[in-house]
């Protein structure tokens, strides 16, 4: 969610160029061994970390003797690129004759440097292009751990003549220094049936070199507001049209003052009132025009875009001569079909539905060779939220996908959770559910939860609500899963403390959101809200209980894993999508948006996927997601959180969007590697 400002990388710092100079990677052995200090003791990486910390550059080490870095190899967590640091995890091995062999994790390798990834069958090996033919493209080694794929960049930094060295924590990179030599606009016929170019769609930035780049979308563009004719206090209509959006090109390069004055003319300051209109601007620039700024921050040039509602930047590289290509398009995403590693696959692609081209990027997991759970905020306790990619890293998940609903005032749950046959959170509105046991076998239906506390004579109280945000008139349990303590949700409810079986306390909760009550680790709360306040007087304290519990469809209660969202969408093959009967609202069912799902196929592969805007326009209904899955060949599908919450992980990165756009959630469903 956080842009990266860069630290300088001055052409005058003589002292720190010399220093890499001096220590450039090369594929014979003592040169490359001269570019590693300050070696870590520790082997297994270092998990990403996510937002983007920004620190000054670390100053580089004296370097070490050689034999220094037989002892032992090296790893981190964060990559000072060019000066600037952003979280990327890598690697360092010792190779034949103990030649250094440098690894970086692929996530930071795509986002952050402007790799793209080609098509591929082997998880051994990952062919690249970056400025280069894509007819004989670069093939990189690949290995996994600690839930990153990292790539084997040693030759690949030795041909782009990057200068690397390690200091503690940190891989630092330092690329050459490149000029911008053009940056052309201009009109490009696209392919897509039924679109037609009305405006400039294509940029041509020309370099002298090779270099990082990354592409952000931001936020919309604000219209300039015009008054009715005439009437300066009249208010403007509001546009028929979805505001345009704002994305960035940023390139570890500079460019000529002359070339940035082309797409920032300024009046000379002839006048006073010139100058004061220069320094006090009051026209934005204009909507229509493709590029709104280019500017020169900290040795890096910005290219800032206005691109329409439903289009975004296409990106490629030509190797000779060395250009960047950006393509404005309404299907801009590019196909892809990477074995990412053994039994998981990366895919993306458009679906058509009729005229409707949606773009869909899934992964495709085999579960005989990697397992699911749920994962959620912090283990230690339910309330809280984060962006996926941060969860993701913590619990050490190779890929993961958002899941269910939760509040985003409270930060609470909103649905079933159930990790190794406990049940971390109820489901609520008798909403659909995915479970699953770990040998493969999957199963989805719209799911209750019945819990009955038992007391004597006779005694049979219905519980509502387990580990749950969604508050009702009735009673409610909280045990250690929901965390040390219960705060009230609402004003007045009873509570009793539940201990060994045994009530042995009773409470006012007083006000809502203000006195902390312990949850007991051998027990659990009872919370008496509304009328089932009047419950406490058939509880006193020292009442033995018992606690009984069922699902319905029964069949739910053979997994030890559930996540519950909702609505259902496929079962045994067939569209089942019902989702008023799943109490979703109108709004909610009418509502065009990004989606996410979960589904499994007849050959027994779990699928994870995030469908965004249709080419040009919106996300898909509720109906469309449906279909959409089914042509994916779902034979059981379920519709997970989706909007801003849609977040689809693989090895450090999300694969469906900006990480800026999405969203902070609460939960979610993990790959792991199957433990044998």
């Amino acid at each position: 969610m956080l842009k990266m400002p860069n630290r300088d990388r001055k052409k005058s710092d003589t002292s720190v160029t010399k220093t890499f100079q001096h220590q450039a990677l090369r594929v014979t052995v003592s040169p490359i061994i001269a570019t590693i200090l300050s070696l870590s003791p520790t082997w297994v990486a270092i998990a990403q970390q996510s937002p983007i910390n920004l620190q000054p550059a670390p100053e580089i080490t004296p370097q070490l003797p050689a034999s220094s870095m037989r002892k032992a190899p090296s790893s981190g967590n964060q990559i000072s690129l060019n000066g600037r640091t952003i979280p990327g995890a890598w690697l360092v091995k010792s190779g034949t004759y103990d030649q250094p062999i440098i690894y970086l994790s692929d996530g930071v390798f795509r986002q952050a440097i402007g790799v793209d990834f080609l098509n591929s069958n082997n998880p051994d090996r990952q062919p690249i292009k970056w400025f280069s033919s894509t007819t004989s493209p670069q093939v990189l080694v690949t290995q996994l751990q600690s839930g990153y794929r990292y790539l084997d960049i040693t030759n690949f930094v030795q041909q782009a003549s990057w200068q690397l060295q390690t200091n503690g924590n940190t891989l630092v990179i330092v690329t050459p220094q490149t000029q911008i030599k053009n940056i052309i606009t201009g009109e490009q016929p696209l392919n897509p049936p039924g679109v037609n170019t009305i405006r400039e769609n294509r940029i041509v930035v020309d370099l002298d070199r090779p270099t990082p780049w990354i592409v952000r979308q931001g936020l919309p563009i604000k219209q300039v507001q015009t008054p009715v004719a005439d009437d300066p206090d009249a208010i403007a209509p509001k546009p028929a049209a979805l505001p345009n959006r704002e994305w960035t090109i940023t390139l570890d390069a500079v460019a000529d003052p002359t070339l940035i004055q082309r797409y920032n003319p300024t009046l000379p300051p002839t006048s006073l009132p010139t100058l004061l209109k220069q320094l006090f601007p009051t026209t934005p620039p204009t909507p229509d025009k493709l590029i709104q700024k280019v500017e020169v921050v900290n040795n890096q040039t910005i290219l800032r875009l206005s691109v329409p509602f439903g289009w975004s930047p296409r990106v490629t590289t030509t190797d000779n001569p060395h250009r960047l290509m950006v393509e404005i398009r309404p299907d801009a995403m590019v196909e892809r079909n990477i074995a990412w590693a053994k039994g998981l696959r990366w895919r993306q692609q458009f679906i058509h539905l009729g005229a409707e081209r949606f773009p869909v990027v899934w992964l495709e997991a085999n579960p005989r060779v990697v397992t699911f759970k749920p994962i959620w905020t912090t283990p230690e306790t339910l309330i809280g939220t984060a962006p996926l990619i941060q969860t993701a890293q913590k619990y050490l998940a190779l890929a993961a996908i958002n899941g269910g609903y939760f509040n985003r005032n409270n930060r609470l749950p909103l649905g079933a959770i159930r990790r190794d046959t406990q049940w971390i959170s109820g489901p609520i509105l008798n909403r659909g559910a995915i479970a699953w046991n770990n040998s493969g076998q999957f199963y989805v239906g719209r799911l209750t939860l019945q819990e009955n506390l038992i007391a004597p004579n006779n005694l049979r109280l219905p519980i509502l609500f387990l580990n749950s945000g969604y508050v009702q008139s009735g009673i409610a349990r909280y045990t250690p899963s929901w965390g040390k303590t219960y705060t009230p949700l609402t004003d007045n409810e009873t509570i009793l403390l539940v201990q060994n079986n045994e009530v042995s306390s009773q409470l006012a909760g007083g006000k809502a959101g203000q006195t902390p009550i312990p949850i007991p680790q051998d027990g659990y709360l009872l919370i008496l809200r509304g009328t089932a306040g009047s419950a406490a007087n058939q509880l006193p304290i020292a009442t033995k209980v018992t606690l009984t519990s069922a699902t319905t469809p029964a069949d739910f209660s053979r997994y030890p894993n559930i996540v519950g969202a909702g609505p259902l969408l496929i079962q045994n093959g067939q569209i089942v999508l019902d989702a008023k009967a799943e109490k979703f609202s109108n709004a909610f069912i009418a509502e065009k948006a990004i989606r996410s799902g979960i589904c499994t196929t007849a050959t027994g592969t779990l699928m994870i996927a995030a469908v965004h805007n249709r080419a040009g326009g919106a996300g898909p209904t509720l109906t469309e997601h449906a279909q959409l899955m089914k042509q994916l060949g779902c034979v059981n599908a379920l519709n997970l959180d989706g909007g801003s919450s849609t977040s689809l992980y693989l090895g450090g990165q999300l694969l469906d969007r900006s990480p800026n756009t999405a969203a902070r959630v609460h939960n979610g469903i993990g790959i792991f590697w199957q433990q044998k």
